[in-house]
């Protein structure tokens, strides 16, 4: 029995059955007021340009969640929309975070340049923490802390390479084709000079393979909400029939 076979013979929580609630009084809308306003410091606190996955996965998250909260209000639902959606966004936010602290700055420590003397690179600093580090860890709390779970199937996380995989091969074919253009290797793994194309394209595959397994973790953090939120769920009466 496949993995997604098995997920269907158990009940998931269904956001469509929800009945309507006062969704100002839930944490979940106001985690993803937090999320929004977060977003939108870091964005307009510097320069941006959208050659960056950092700024396209934040501009994503902005528009997902703006979306959400106003979904959460029409429909008077604490469920946002589009869980696949959903789930892809909190994999390409997550792997800003990685492929930053991982790839880019190897480990570095982000936190003493939060306090440089230099008001200017302070703030800089600071609004990259945001989108960097802020950010993709408040998707996750969200992903893992609110649901629904388990309504996205195994199978729909491909789905979730199709966006970092053009956004390579698009610079890819950028970085060639129009050689003058700024930003032209927006990171070291798209840099055709020194790696040459068949060199950045097999990079470029490497990270691909990173945010696989980068998805699979988000959807087995999904299971592992849904199977604490289960186990809980059944302990509380017989708690509460101790009493």
């Amino acid at each position: 029995m496949s993995v997604d076979a098995a997920d269907r013979t158990r009940p998931a929580e269904c956001p469509e059955s929800e009945a309507r609630v006062n969704v100002w009084a839930t944490p979940a809308f106001w985690w993803r007021v937090g999320i929004v306003l977060v977003v939108l410091w870091g964005l307009v606190a510097g320069e941006r340009r959208l050659a960056y996955f950092t700024t396209q996965s934040n501009v994503i998250v902005f528009a997902y969640f703006a979306g959400a909260l106003y979904w959460m209000v029409r429909r008077g639902r604490a469920a946002p929309p589009a869980p696949i959606l959903r789930g892809g966004v909190t994999t390409w936010i997550l792997t800003t975070m990685v492929v930053s602290h991982v790839l880019l700055n190897h480990f570095e420590n982000p936190i003493p340049g939060l306090f440089v003397a230099d008001p200017t690179d302070q703030l800089a600093n600071r609004a990259i923490f945001a989108m960097h580090y802020v950010v993709p860890l408040m998707v996750l709390v969200d992903w893992v802390a609110f649901g629904p779970h388990r309504v996205v199937r195994w199978r729909d996380a491909a789905w979730w390479l199709a966006y970092p995989a053009v956004y390579g091969l698009l610079f890819l074919w950028r970085a060639l084709a129009l050689p003058e253009v700024p930003d032209r290797f927006p990171y070291p793994f798209l840099d055709t000079d020194a790696l040459g194309a068949l060199g950045s394209l097999l990079e470029m595959l490497r990270v691909v393979a990173y945010i696989a397994v980068l998805g699979l973790v988000v959807m087995a953090l999904d299971r592992l909400a849904w199977w604490v939120g289960t186990r809980l769920r059944r302990a509380r009466p017989v708690a509460e029939a101790s009493v």
